[in-house]
């Protein structure tokens, strides 16, 4: 089946800010673009109906990793994939498990074949080669499937770094022969992004984007930053691998972050983003919205009936008051944590339209420098 298109429709003059759009078989994803992410296919405590009309999300993101030890592939294949079982017809990209691997340092060991780690939730011991991670997201049944790589720590010893990613380049090979090997599953069109990886060594990430970009893929990851660096460092290296990576592929900058980081991303190139930040962060009472960051367990905001978010166009953002919101928080009431999780995705894909918005109309520069002082300050 062919690749998803990309086509990239305008570029900011004053900064490298691009607005695109990516058509897959289950629909189009206008760029600059937000992922909310769904680790277990499920984006926590907001409904697949809440995701598409209220959030308007695009895509969501599903994981590797934890899908292949709940439910499992055979549950998933006899559904007939992750959209059928979850019921979000939208695109679905799933992570390779590589980063949740990485955080299992303790517990995997990692060689030529692949990793071998055990499960977070009953200590079994499983191994995933980069054939067996392709052959798990054939059956997930993803629209972009990434290729299974090492995530080397922050800070990694030059000599680590380049066996690394020499390693996740091998790795990447055959995951291109094990689809190359498959059928695309379900009738829909599966494509793989690569990731770069490198640590933060600019020969090593020049000579990773070489490597990469030479496959040919659909698509483009940056991997391996956001693990512990100064943030400068990863606007640098996030920048150095956009000046690599081809013009005519949607970008990925994995696991990015904050809005403001979301932002500097949008204005170096990168087209694609995901984080756990706008749910985890709401679940735990920071709220993001067009006027700054709230902390709503405030007491300051207890007897504040203005509604949560008045500059954004969302049900949610202008139905309930900040007091009720609060009240919610205080009193462990469940409906909070979903009311804050919707607030923060609906504020970041509000985020990446008004910037898609400013980039056609070549102002994005003038707009962020507007904007960027407004939504980081604490109210």
């Amino acid at each position: 089946m062919p690749q998803l298109q990309f086509q990239l429709l305008q570029t900011d003059t004053a900064s490298k800010a691009r607005a695109g759009k990516i058509n897959t078989d289950h629909g189009e994803i206008l760029t600059p673009i937000f992922m909310p992410v769904g680790t277990v296919g499920t984006v926590k405590a907001v409904t697949q109906q809440q995701l598409d009309l209220d959030v308007q999300a695009q895509i969501i993101l599903g994981n590797t990793y934890h899908l292949y030890l709940r439910p499992g592939t055979d549950v998933l294949e006899a559904a007939g994939g992750l959209h059928q079982f979850n019921g979000w017809h939208k695109p679905i990209l799933t992570d390779s498990g590589g980063y949740q691997v990485f955080s299992l340092a303790a517990s995997r060991k990692i060689n030529e074949e692949g990793v071998m780690f055990q499960s977070h939730i009953d200590g079994s011991k499983h191994l995933f080669t980069p054939e067996k991670v392709m052959d798990i997201q054939r059956s997930i049944g993803a629209d972009i499937i990434m290729a299974f790589d090492e995530c080397p720590p922050y800070p990694s010893d030059y000599i680590y770094a380049k066996k690394s990613m020499e390693l996740t380049h091998r790795w990447l090979q055959r995951c291109i022969s094990r689809l190359a090997e498959t059928p695309d599953k379900y009738g829909y069109a599966q494509n793989l992004f690569p990731i770069v990886q490198g640590s933060t060594y600019k020969d090593l990430r020049t000579a990773s984007c070489e490597f990469i970009s030479s496959v040919g893929a659909a698509g483009n990851a940056i991997g391996g930053l956001s693990v512990g660096e100064p943030i400068e460092m990863m606007y640098e290296f996030a920048a150095l691998c956009c000046e690599h990576l081809p013009m005519d592929k949607p970008r990925y900058l994995m696991g990015v972050g904050t809005p403001w980081d979301i932002l500097e991303g949008i204005s170096i190139g990168i087209d694609m983003f995901d984080c756990v930040m706008p749910t985890r962060n709401g679940r735990n009472g920071m709220l993001f919205t067009t006027q700054g960051v709230i902390n709503i367990k405030n007491k300051k905001w207890a007897t504040d009936f203005s509604p949560i978010d008045a500059g954004m166009p969302s049900q949610i953002s202008n139905y309930y008051s900040k007091a009720y919101m609060r009240h919610l928080f205080v009193a462990n009431e469940i409906l909070g944590l979903q009311l804050a999780s919707l607030q923060n995705l609906t504020f970041y894909l509000w985020l990446v339209g008004e910037a898609r918005k400013q980039i056609l109309n070549n102002n994005f520069n003038t707009w962020k420098s507007e904007i960027m002082p407004i939504i980081k300050q604490r109210l």
